[in-house]
């Protein structure tokens, strides 16, 4: 495995683990009752992931480009599927995450009540005092909330499969785009740029589809409709599609770059 290869794999990891860990303020919002500081804090992380996701597409591009000058493109399929193994054991690691992370998040917002400001707040936590305190409260998922899992949950299997197979379009959309340009390099550029309707067409089904239903949700929480055990187990659960929708981009992976690889030639 070379430099450029570690990097861009290194770089898929943080993506993911930030995207994954975004859900945890969810979580602490509902326990803290500071709702829109929560979602704040949650945009931040989106924010974040979808920036640095940005850079991404340039270190697969020139891959790319060097595999076409150079004719050594055999081990490219290889490559890609290893950066999608690497978001896979990204969003495991931020899902076994989320109970150590929702603390740091509810710590973080009654920080941020007293401070009103992100850079001081981040300050405040890279202080030894701030460290040893997140070091303290690293938790790790008890069994007691896998067989939780068993029971009922605040959202259908309908928003479930839509979260996998959002989460699935955003994982293998840059990817699968560029590897259909190695393979029809007359059109890489059109190519490419279809990576922008696949991840549009997946942020539609995330914002418009399952956002509004966690935000129902939470709203619900609030107001004691719903409890926060199941808020709780549900956030998990869709942790755990998100998962699933990883696994499911190494499927779609090789039928996405063809079908891109059509379109870009008839559009």
């Amino acid at each position: 495995m070379d430099s450029q290869l570690v990097t861009i794999c290194l770089l898929t990891f943080s993506i993911n683990l930030v995207g994954a860990l975004a859900y945890a303020a969810r979580i602490a919002g509902v326990r803290t009752r500071r709702i829109a500081l929560s979602f704040s804090l949650f945009n931040v992380l989106v924010l974040l992931s979808r920036l640095s996701n940005s850079f991404l597409g340039p270190f697969l591009a020139k891959r790319i480009e060097a595999a076409l000058l150079t004719g050594a493109g055999d081990g490219l399929l290889h490559d890609f599927r290893l950066i999608l193994a690497s978001a896979t054991l990204a969003t495991i690691l931020g899902t076994l995450l989320i109970p150590t992370t929702q603390r740091w998040f509810c710590g973080a917002i009654g920080q941020f009540q007293h401070h009103r400001s992100l850079l001081r707040l981040l300050g405040q936590g890279a202080r030894p005092e701030g460290l040893r305190h997140l070091g303290r409260t690293i938790t790790l998922p008890g069994l007691r909330h896998v067989r939780g899992l068993r029971r009922p949950t605040g959202v259908g299997a309908k928003i479930i499969a839509l979260n996998v197979l959002a989460q699935a379009l955003l994982s293998v959309g840059v990817v699968a785009s560029l590897y259909a340009g190695y393979l029809y390099p007359d059109y890489r550029v059109t190519a490419s740029q279809l990576s922008a309707v696949v991840n549009g067409f997946a942020t539609i089904l995330l914002f418009v589809m399952i956002d509004p239903q966690l935000s129902i949700m939470t709203d619900d929480v609030v107001s004691g409709t719903v409890s926060e055990p199941v808020f709780r187990r549900t956030i998990v659960l869709l942790s755990m599609s998100r998962i699933a929708g990883t696994v499911l981009a190494q499927v779609l992976f090789l039928p996405a770059a063809w079908l891109v690889m059509e379109v870009a030639r008839i559009v």
